[in-house]
C-alpha cells in the first residue's frame, strides 16, 4: 500500500462527491433529497473562486480519504481579528483504510490551507467518530454552536 496525496481538482468531483454522500449516510443523515447536483455546483464554484480545497488519500488511483475546507469571513472578533475562518468538511476515510493516520494527514493539510488563507480559526460540526481526531490535533468544543433551520 502506498498512500499518496494530492489537491482536489474539478476532474474528481464524481468520485468525491460519492464519498461526501457515503459520509453523510455513515453519519446518519436521512436523504430528503439528491444532492448530487447541489454539491457539484457548489464545488464547480467554490473550487474555481478560491474558497473551497481538498485533499485527497490515493492508494494508487483509488481515492481512500477525502477533505475539505470552506473559507467565510466574519466581521473580526478577539479570537480570530482576521474575521476569516475555515470551516472543515468532507472528512472522510473509506473504512478498509482507517486507523492508519489518513485522516490526521488530510486534516494537517487543510489546516495548513486555512493558514495560508490568513484564517484566524477553523471550525467543523465533528461526527462522534471524529472527535477523537479533532480532540488529538488540538481542537476544542466550543458548546454555544446552535443552528437554525430554514
Amino acid at each position: 500500500m502506498n498512500i499518496t496525496f494530492r489537491k482536489l481538482t474539478e476532474e474528481d468531483l464524481g468520485q468525491f462527491i460519492r464519498m461526501r454522500i457515503s459520509q453523510l449516510r455513515e453519519e446518519g443523515a436521512t436523504e430528503e433529497t439528491d444532492l448530487t447536483p447541489a454539491l457539484m455546483d457548489y464545488y464547480r464554484r467554490h473550487l474555481a473562486d478560491g474558497t473551497f480545497v481538498s485533499w485527497l488519500a490515493e492508494d494508487g488511483k483509488k481515492i481512500v480519504g477525502t477533505s475539505g475546507m470552506s473559507f467565510v469571513e466574519k466581521p473580526p472578533y478577539f479570537s480570530c481579528p482576521s474575521g476569516k475562518i475555515g470551516l472543515l468538511s468532507s472528512m472522510y476515510t473509506d473504512p478498509d483504510y482507517r486507523r492508519m493516520g489518513i485522516a490526521r494527514q488530510l486534516l494537517h493539510r487543510v489546516v495548513e490551507e486555512a493558514r495560508s488563507y490568513g484564517c484566524g480559526a477553523v471550525q467543523i460540526t465533528a461526527s462522534d467518530m471524529g472527535v477523537l481526531l479533532y480532540s488529538a490535533y488540538g481542537f476544542v468544543r466550543n458548546g454555544n454552536f446552535m443552528q437554525y433551520r430554514l
